[in-house]
């Protein structure tokens, strides 16, 4: 007959292991789960991406500024092509922002993006970007890289929203993925859309 103690020892250490085991999981879906929980409620700033057209301009406009940054590590020179427009709710808006590699070798590059204030982000959809597609620029070469977006009218509706007049788009250049994920950018960052069609 098995002694009681080593019963419970066992039993206890089986226990303890589900724990863990349980708890590694949880820590594997932690990030997914939370860009699910970001996407739907536009938490952290995140954008709504896809979904329908834009409906049609509405007579209140809001102001987009876009910013531009790169991360030390790459070492290329990436602005916006405007400071910032005008755009009507419900308006189709289009935007450019230009990269350059001022190096004598080809560079990859990365960008992330998110919006602030961060309570708009589940009104702004952006329905095309370059944004977590791996770019690279031969030595010496720009290129103009296309944001399609709208602003969804129900933002000034909404008590939390309704007085904002001023939308800020930001994007982040890095050399990898991993390299935002160490900044903690890709936390904050919205979801991958996709680049624009050409014609």
């Amino acid at each position: 007959m098995q002694d009681p103690v080593a019963r419970r020892n066992r039993r206890t250490g089986i226990a303890v292991l589900g724990v863990v085991a349980g708890m590694a999981g949880l820590s594997f879906a932690a990030v997914p789960l939370y860009a699910i929980f970001c996407q739907v409620t536009g938490y952290n700033g995140t954008v709504q991406t896809g979904g329908p057209a834009a409906p049609g301009a509405t007579d209140r406009q809001v102001t987009v500024r876009f910013a531009a940054t790169t991360h030390p590590g790459l070492p290329w020179r990436f602005q916006a092509s405007q400071g910032s427009m005008p755009v009507h709710l419900g308006e189709q808006g289009l935007a450019f922002y230009r990269a350059e590699n001022g190096t004598d070798r080809p560079v990859e590059g990365v960008a992330t993006y998110n919006v602030t204030p961060e309570v708009v982000g589940k009104y702004f959809h952006k329905t095309a970007c370059f944004c977590f597609d791996a770019q690279t620029l031969q030595p010496g070469q720009s290129v103009d890289m296309p944001v399609s977006f709208w602003v969804d009218p129900a933002i000034a509706q909404d008590p939390n929203t309704r007085d904002i007049r001023t939308i800020t788009l930001s994007y982040t250049f890095f050399r990898t993925l991993a390299d935002a994920e160490r900044t903690g950018a890709l936390a904050s960052a919205g979801p991958h859309v996709g680049r624009a069609t050409t014609p």
